[in-house]
């Protein structure tokens, strides 16, 4: 869908096929700014172009403590844009005026009805030709987006006729120029910068409402899915939509784009790529809080107090175009979508029409559109609606009634509520991880406690020890020293006294001898010195005793001390007994302690069953839808608590994941039972979709067991949903080169071969694509039959099928490109030689536009190599790419073409001979 201004165009839709998405953390956390209110529903704005889509109530009412059950009241917000004259109504409206005249300064709109006679409207915002897409973005979107940060949800929608510049209004990436990116992409960009990866998540689905079926833009193969409804509360859920989280702007930027390539477009007489269907986008944030506690409360209560989270819900709804048959020339299938169309705006109409009016009843149920946008539409969200119109005077009958749709949309009210709820799973897992944190630091306390005892037992052992060894062994020392100095002593004394005995004697014999009678004279004066010496002998000999007295004296003083060190001893044994029975204290202790976390774990798991019943009981219909496509499955786990698919947090197969565990689903792979096979196959392909689950898969053996399934079995359910998971895993590198190790390529040609049903072909032919963007495996899928494997699934004819083989050949030669500049590639393509060129020639005319972009992209690429020119050029080639070059829609694609014709010799030779200018 495209518009022009003045002499550039401007492309309002644009996007590539996405290969991959990598999640890169990239956000820092800040807090929203509070936004102001309005006072009155039905006044004209005139303060800040700000504040449109803020409800009509106080600031004090936009914060609810009991999870949003007060409600705050506030109308839908209008804003009307107006798209610039295309280069076509210049030339056919250049003798008329615009059939309206814009009054921005005072927000008002006159429509002409003829050329004296106007009628006046006013809106929340007037928009004109030459507003920019930022000032767009704040007026209309902003406030919506800031309020879905704080919790609320919000809408925002653009409606208006075919051509008028809606999807360039919200879905416009702006790859060429940044001015140009559209609302989808500012508000990602605001929430990614409001928000803290680290404890915040943002989740993207991306839809679309054709021919009145739900249809995954992410997930083409899920293309019916249910809109399930909660009976109390009338929220409208899509539990079977992909859900992906979202990291960076980047991977958020690629999923649009391959939403995009998936949407449903046709080239009517009013605009060459009409939306055929309603494009949603819906954005969940979950933002954790911050909770105060007082300081009074035990580490216990904090603990098992549970995080407060406000969950936000983004609604993003880019309209199909109305339009009058008579005037798009719509025919055929075409004309079927436009009826569709219709039926669905009509019904929209109808239901705001109702709620303008306050009628009684409002006919939500009359279309599936209308069902989705129940909460959008005089329910709970903040909702702000553009209205795109253009200036031409000859479709100013669409142009009054999308004012009038307008005019009628701006007295809906509704009862904007806070989306606020206590986080219990995460509660549970913080304590449980608690829990092991207190058992591991008793374990260690415990076991220190006991390593200390032992030391201080084995230490008092060993002084008590080492102190009576040293004293037994000073006490024998001291023992012995007297005992030989009393030895000694009466030696010497008995040694003196026998020599003064015969000195004595010999002294008195002689006197006796010489004369007799002066014997007794004399011997008196002899004995005098005996008598001294006898004195000296018993002074000495009183020495001794008191020498013995002393010794035994110290004996007694040593054996006191030896007393004392066993009274220590004893004092030791004491306090060894004393640390045992702290030891069993401790040990009681932990006992209770165990009991304790015993009881908590009893807690925690009867708080977590109470949790999911009452989920269960508020979206029970969700449950029933999911129960009985794995009925099978389920019976085999004996889990009746993952019958939960209801659960806006996390998807059913993640749950089942996380509870089963993924050995066990592979391992269903293998039942005898051919029901269990294929819902295990199609649970393990559900998983291989996130990015997140692949490596586990691929560790586990899921990939070998997914390859075994294509060798192994017939039934071509199997095959179908294996060839997609493997197709969801060779979107990473290295799973491409584990899949080639394995013979995967020989398996994914054999099934294509055999394959009947174009959705079988259509994974197999996705598989080989994303095998065929590796440059590491180019000879190698070559030689084992891949490229022959692609080509050959052109014999089912089915578009799917076909955009599939174009987007692998389109990857295969952008790789023999990219070698071919590095030098590395020598000799024409591989492509060619396996006869792909004629195939590409033939359908490079098509009218789908999926195959049509990869065909253009692998002509360019293709022709980026000289040494395949000539063979372009026999092939009619040349005339393909001239053709890209003048008539391509998209503008990088013809820069390529200009540009490779221009570069190449052959080409210019070729050109200049035919006198074709390219210039």
């Amino acid at each position: 869908m495209s518009t022009s201004s003045g002499t550039g165009s401007v492309n309002h839709r644009t996007g590539t096929h996405r290969t991959s998405l990598r999640a890169q953390s990239s956000a820092s956390s800040t807090s929203a700014p509070q936004k102001p209110s309005l006072k009155s529903k039905t006044a004209l704005r005139k303060s800040s172009p700000a504040a449109l889509g803020v409800g009509s109530s106080s600031p004090a009412g936009s914060k609810s403590g009991n999870g949003g059950d007060a409600g705050v009241l506030g109308r839908v917000r209008v804003a009307v844009r107006l798209r610039p004259r295309s280069g076509e109504e210049m030339i056919a409206d250049a003798d008329f005026a615009d059939c309206v005249e814009l009054q921005p300064e005072v927000k008002r709109l006159k429509l002409r009805k003829n050329n004296w006679d106007t009628d006046t409207f006013e809106f929340d915002e007037v928009l004109t030709e030459y507003a920019s897409q930022k000032r767009v973005y704040e007026v209309v979107a902003k406030p919506v987006v800031e309020g879905v940060l704080d919790g609320y949800n919000g809408t925002i929608m653009a409606y208006g006729q075919t051509g008028t510049g809606k999807t360039y209004t919200l879905g416009q990436l702006g790859e060429e120029d940044v001015a140009d990116r559209g609302i989808m992409v500012r508000a990602m960009e605001d929430i990614l910068a409001q928000v803290s990866l680290e404890t915040d998540s943002i989740s993207v689905s991306y839809l679309q409402l054709y021919m009145e079926t739900v249809q995954d833009l992410l997930d083409p193969a899920n293309d019916n899915i249910a809109i399930v409804e909660d009976p109390k509360s009338g929220d409208v859920s899509l539990p079977g939509a992909t859900l992906v989280e979202i990291r960076d702007q980047l991977s958020f930027l690629e999923l649009l784009q391959l939403g995009e390539a998936h949407r449903f477009a046709a080239n009517t007489k009013l605009n060459t790529e009409s939306s055929r269907s309603h494009a949603i986008l819906m954005v969940h944030v979950r933002r954790s809080l911050k909770t105060s506690e007082s300081n009074g409360n035990s580490h216990m209560t904090k603990s098992l107090k549970p995080p407060l989270v406000r969950k936000g819900k983004l609604v993003v709804v880019d309209l199909a175009g109305s339009e009058r048959i008579s005037k798009s020339g719509s025919e055929g299938h075409t004309l079927e979508e436009a009826k569709s169309i219709n039926l669905s705006l009509s019904a929209l109409g109808k239901c705001i029409n109702a709620l303008a009016e306050n009628s009684s009843h409002v006919p939500f149920r009359d279309s599936k559109l209308t069902r989705l946008l129940r909460d959008s539409f005089g329910g709970t969200a903040r909702t702000s609606l553009v209205i795109t119109i253009g200036p031409s005077p000859r479709h100013r009958g669409e142009t009054t009634s999308t004012i009038m749709f307008g005019q009628r949309a701006m007295k809906v009210e509704n009862m904007v509520k806070l989306k606020e709820e206590f986080d219990y799973k995460s509660l549970s897992k913080r304590l449980e991880v608690q829990l092991d944190s207190l058992i591991e630091e008793n374990e260690r306390q415990q076991k220190a406690f006991v390593d200390e005892i032992e030391r201080i037992t084995v230490e008092a052992h060993n002084q008590i020890s080492e102190a009576e060894k040293r004293y037994a062994n000073a006490l024998e020392e001291e023992k012995l020293r007297y005992q030989n100095d009393y030895v000694e002593s009466i030696k010497k004394l008995e040694e003196n006294w026998s020599k003064n005995q015969k000195k004595l004697a010999a002294e008195r014999l002689a006197l006796g001898e010489k004369n007799g009678l002066d014997i007794t004279s004399n011997g008196n004066r002899s004995i005098a010195p005996a008598l001294e010496e006898v004195s000296e002998l018993k002074r000495m000999v009183q020495k001794e005793a008191q020498l013995k007295m002393a010794a035994e004296e110290e004996v007694n003083r040593l054996k006191l001390q030896l007393t004392e060190f066993k009274r220590v001893e004893v004092s030791g044994n004491t306090e060894i007994m004393r640390l045992h029975k702290m030891l069993e204290t401790e040990t009681q202790q932990k006992e209770k302690l165990e009991e304790e976390i015993a009881t908590l774990h009893t807690q925690l798991l009867q708080l977590s069953l109470s949790a999911d019943e009452t989920r269960q009981n508020l979206e029970r219909h969700g449950s029933q839808k999911a129960s009985g496509a794995l009925d099978s499955f389920n019976s085999q786990l004996k889990l009746p608590q993952l019958q939960d698919p209801g659960n806006a947090e996390k998807p059913p197969v993640a749950k089942l994941f996380e509870q089963v565990g993924l050995q066990k689903i592979l391992s269903l792979l293998e039942a005898d039972d051919a029901d269990v096979r294929i819902h295990a196959v199609k649970v393990v392909a559900n998983l291989a979709a996130e990015e997140a689950n692949q490596q586990q898969i691929v560790e586990a053996g899921g990939l070998t067991s997914l390859l075994m399934l294509l060798r192994s079995t017939e039934d071509e359910t199997i095959h179908r949903v294996a060839a997609g998971a493997i197709a969801n895993l060779a979107m990473n590198e290295t799973n491409q080169e584990l899949i080639m190790d394995q013979g995967g390529i020989d398996l994914l040609s054999s099934t294509a071969a055999n394959a009947q049903d174009p959705q079988t072909l259509r994974m197999v032919a996705g598989a080989i694509a994303n095998l065929c963007g590796n440059d590491k495996l180019q000879t190698k899928l070559r030689s084992e039959g891949g490229i022959a494997a692609l080509l050959g699934m052109v014999r089912c004819g089915h578009p799917d099928v076909l955009a599939q083989v174009a987007r692998g050949i389109a990857n295969f030669a952008k790789c023999e490109s990219r070698a071919s500049t590095q030098g590395t590639k020598r000799g024409k393509s591989l492509l060619i030689e396996d006869g792909a060129l004629s195939w590409i020639v033939q359908n490079a005319k098509t009218e789908t536009t999926a195959i049509k972009r990869h065909i253009e992209l692998a002509l360019c690429h293709l022709a980026q190599h000289e040494g395949n020119a000539k063979e372009m050029v026999k092939e009619g080639a040349m005339w393909e790419l001239v053709r890209i070059s003048r008539e391509c829609s998209r503008e990088d694609i013809r820069s390529l073409a200009h540009r490779t014709l221009t570069s190449s010799p052959t080409f210019l030779t070729e050109l200049r001979r035919l006198r074709v200018d390219i210039r």
